[in-house]
C-alpha cells in the first residue's frame, strides 16, 4: 500500500510519517526524554493523517517503528481561501489545497510565492514543511528601557503577520527579521 521501513524511535522527527496500529500518523513534535532511572524515552506528538484526531505516544529510544515514505513535492503557496491553503506543484502546475490543521502553527508564516515541501499519500496531503526561515517586517515594537543594553534582555514585537516574537533592544519598527519558523524567534537581521 505505502512504502515503508523500520527506523529506531529516537530518530523520529517532526513531519516524519509512521505507521502505528494500522494508521498513518504525522509527527508534530517528538523529544527525548531521560528519566532519573530507567531508559530513555521518545515522547512524540502525532496527528492521524485521516481523522486530524492527536494523540501523544512514548517509545523506548531503540524500540523499532514503522517510517512511511511517501510521495514528496515542491509546491508554491498560492491563497488562503477558508479553513485551508491553496498550493500549486511547481512542475506540473496543478493546485492543491491543504487545510490549515496539516500545516499547523507554521501557516502563520506562509507568504506569497513560499516554496514549500508536502507530502501526499493517494493524493491526499499529510504534512507540508516549510523553510527553516523566513522574513518578516516587524509592525509594532516596544521603546528599549533606559540604560539597557543589547545583550541584557529582549523586548516583545508583533510581525506582519501578527504573531509575537521576542527581538533585541536594537531591532525596531519597519525594519525586516529573519524568523525561525518552527521556534517562533528572532534569528537576525535580514540583510535584504
Amino acid at each position: 500500500m505505502w512504502g515503508s521501513m523500520k527506523v529506531a524511535a529516537i530518530t523520529i522527527r517532526a513531519g516524519t510519517i509512521l505507521e502505528h496500529e494500522g494508521k498513518l500518523w504525522a509527527v508534530i513534535k517528538s523529544e527525548i526524554y531521560q528519566p532519573g532511572k530507567g531508559a530513555s524515552v521518545v515522547q512524540v506528538e502525532m496527528r492521524d493523517a485521516r481523522s486530524g484526531i492527536k494523540t501523544n505516544v512514548r517509545f523506548r529510544t531503540q524500540e523499532t517503528v514503522e517510517r512511511v515514505t511517501l510521495d514528496e513535492r515542491d509546491y508554491q503557496y498560492l491563497y488562503p481561501e477558508d479553513e485551508a491553503f491553496t498550493f500549486m506543484d511547481v512542475e506540473n502546475y496543478e493546485q492543491i489545497a491543504v487545510p490549515r490543521a496539516v500545516i499547523g502553527n507554521a501557516a502563520d508564516f506562509l507568504k506569497d510565492g513560499m516554496v514549500v515541501s508536502i507530502h501526499t499519500y493517494d493524493g491526499q496531503p499529510l504534512t507540508v514543511t516549510l523553510p527553516q526561515t523566513c522574513i518578516m517586517e516587524i509592525v509594532e515594537s516596544d521603546a528599549v528601557m533606559k540604560g539597557q543594553t543589547a545583550a541584557s534582555s529582549y523586548k516583545p514585537a508583533v510581525l506582519e503577520n501578527g504573531v509575537r516574537v521576542m527581538v533585541p533592544p536594537f531591532v525596531g519598527s519597519g525594519e525586516k527579521i529573519v524568523v525561525n519558523i518552527a521556534e517562533r524567534t528572532y534569528v537576525e537581521r535580514s540583510r535584504s
